[in-house]
């Protein structure tokens, strides 16, 4: 099962699966440098703040081992370490070369090159589990939420951050207008970097083009995950939790 709408919508990126694996590998890797400071115009400085209690929310507590898919430049686990976690009790995992050296500067969390759908990690290694803004680049959600549960520990609790489109067509509007329009241009301006920004751009194409909640809240269940919830904050933050 894909989180994306059929490539044919994001044709102005890529036209192949084989070719969206490269250009978003790519894009990652050269942006890897300016994309805390991307993330923080984003969410006009409140991200790591939003992280933290979003971690908070799901259950996370001094002492858990946590494993942070798709961790980028370390943001989710950076935000553990602010609520108590130990560093070495942190994972990253992640595909991107670029961003993994770039998470090497700034967190001391142990880090491994993998994607979500092939976890390298033994059965029942993590007390916690989280995902922050990836699910959209995951070939394969079903076996990406079946790796999750098998990594995680009975009673071991997933915390997945998204994006989700506005319920109301004002609140899709101005969505469409910050991410697609303000996003971009403020990208540039921060890094005067094109591929920053054409990276930002993309970020918009895939909110736009990721399915459903319930179709991931559905996905989560059939994985055997339990108590699946879904909750939305703000209008447009989506924290998705479950347990093993």
């Amino acid at each position: 099962m894909r989180p994306l709408a059929p490539i044919g919508t994001l044709s102005g990126f890529f036209r192949t699966e084989e070719e969206r694996r490269e250009w978003v590998g790519g894009a990652f890797d050269r942006s890897a440098r300016h994309y805390d400071r991307i993330c923080a115009a984003l969410s006009l400085g409140t991200g790591q703040w939003y992280r933290r209690q979003a971690l908070l929310r799901a259950g996370l507590r001094p002492g858990m081992r946590l494993l942070d898919v798709a961790t980028g430049t370390g943001l989710v686990a950076r935000a553990a370490l602010d609520a108590g976690v130990a560093a070495g009790s942190l994972v990253g995992v992640d595909p991107s070369a670029g961003m993994l050296e770039e998470s090497r500067r700034h967190c001391p969390a142990a880090l491994v090159r993998g994607t979500g759908e092939r976890l390298p990690f033994r059965e029942a290694s993590f007390d916690f589990v989280a995902m922050g803004y990836a699910l959209r680049h995951v070939a394969d959600l079903e076996a990406a939420f079946a790796g999750f549960r098998r990594v995680l520990r009975p009673g071991g609790r997933l915390l997945l951050l998204e994006h989700s489109r506005p319920a109301s067509r004002a609140g899709r509007a101005l969505a469409r207008l910050w991410f697609r329009s303000v996003v971009p241009a403020l990208s540039w301006l921060i890094t005067r970097d094109p591929g920053a920004r054409r990276l930002m751009e993309y970020y918009w194409a895939t909110i736009e083009a990721c399915v459903e909640p319930e179709v991931i809240v559905t996905a989560l269940e059939r994985a055997g995950l339990r108590d699946v919830h879904h909750f939305v904050q703000g209008g447009v933050l989506s924290e998705y939790q479950a347990f093993r």
